[in-house]
């Protein structure tokens, strides 16, 4: 069994466009968490905004890696506002929050952890999706 105290809390957290095929948001992923040497079984949880919920991409995507996505609304994500290093117009405009990926990963750490986070991977873009990582600050 893995000691918590020890394992840091490790979340993942996606955007995508309507759409998009579970083989981008995994190339994403795999390609994020391989340049910053990080194993995929050291992942807890995924997650997204709310909007997303019906996503097949990031359903079948939580699938294959045996993972659960938590997904918040765009308020809950707005808090996290100042916590961005990527301030997107167009994510506001369609979503109602600055970032999806990094606001969605503060979101969800904080939520796992009950503790103060970062984001250990700011917003990487690749194709139709963004993927950010947060852990326990």
């Amino acid at each position: 069994m893995t000691d918590t105290r020890t394992a840091p809390t490790l979340v993942v957290g996606l955007g995508c466009q309507r759409g998009c095929p579970v083989s981008t948001l995994r190339a994403l992923l795999d390609q994020a968490l391989q340049a910053h040497k990080i194993g995929l079984h050291q992942i807890k949880a995924l997650a997204s905004i709310d909007l997303k919920r019906e996503e097949p991409g990031l359903i079948e995507l939580a699938e294959q890696l045996g993972l659960e996505v938590m997904y918040f609304s765009s308020a809950e994500l707005a808090s996290y506002q100042t916590q961005l290093s990527h301030h997107s117009d167009i994510a506001f405009e369609r979503t109602g929050c600055y970032g999806v990926a990094e606001s969605a990963a503060l979101a969800l750490a904080e939520h796992l952890t009950q503790a103060p986070v970062k984001l250990l991977i700011s917003r990487q873009k690749y194709a139709q999706a963004t993927f950010a990582l947060a852990g326990a600050a």
